[in-house]
């Protein structure tokens, strides 16, 4: 019996009432297009499972394939005025998913490749930055051990074992302002010696921050 013929001889209210898992697709998507929530209702529960599972195998991931399937029969359900189906209902929804499941691997492959950019981007930026940092911490032990011998005591007894510049005074037996003296002496060289430095430092941090 033709789809035009069955319409014809069964009015679409009784159609609505009778028990819907013995109706076939071409009627379902018919009363769908009408907007009976029951037709839409009786595809979703014909064909979620089978089309979760062809997208599962695909997928290998429950979460994304759910997804996936529950935004197809969203887009039926929104445009169920519109859709054009011109095979078998269930053949539109099979290819329907596969698309789907394309569009999303593709997106994926996208994303990972981007990732693996980004990771190589770290890992370079990772190695620069270490051996940038070596060449700051061994030019500065350089030119920390090329500073006069008090300057090199004071220093080292500040900013090596952070003692106050009381404690200082009293284990060198000068005079607190004295120490002070000396670390303000020792800066000054080391910011005049380690310009360069100062300008290593800055690519450090500007490496750090747009990494």
């Amino acid at each position: 019996m033709t789809l035009a013929v069955l319409k014809a001889r069964v009015p679409v209210a009784v159609i609505v009432m009778q028990n819907l898992n013995k109706v076939e697709d071409e009627i379902l998507l018919q009363l769908l297009k009408q907007e009976h929530m029951t037709a839409f209702e009786e595809i979703y529960n014909r064909y979620w499972d089978k089309l979760y599972v062809a997208a599962y195998k695909r997928l290998q991931s429950k979460e994304v394939a759910e997804e996936l399937v529950q935004d197809l029969f969203t887009s039926l359900w929104l445009n169920r005025k519109k859709v054009e189906v011109h095979t078998a209902l269930s053949a539109y929804l099979f290819t329907s998913v596969r698309y789907m499941v394309l569009n999303q691997i593709q997106k994926q492959i996208v994303r990972n490749n981007y990732k693996e950019s980004l990771d190589l981007n770290r890992r370079d930026n990772s190695t620069e930055e270490a051996v940038l940092l070596n060449d700051l911490v061994l030019n500065l032990n350089a030119a920390v051990e090329q500073l006069p011998l008090k300057c090199k005591s004071v220093f080292k007894l500040s900013r090596g074992e952070y003692k106050s510049n009381k404690e200082i005074a009293a284990e060198l037996g000068i005079s607190e302002k004295t120490v002070e003296n000396q670390l303000t002496k020792a800066l000054r060289r080391l910011r005049m010696g380690l310009n360069s430095l100062l300008l290593s430092l800055v690519l450090l941090l500007l490496l750090f921050l747009y990494s």
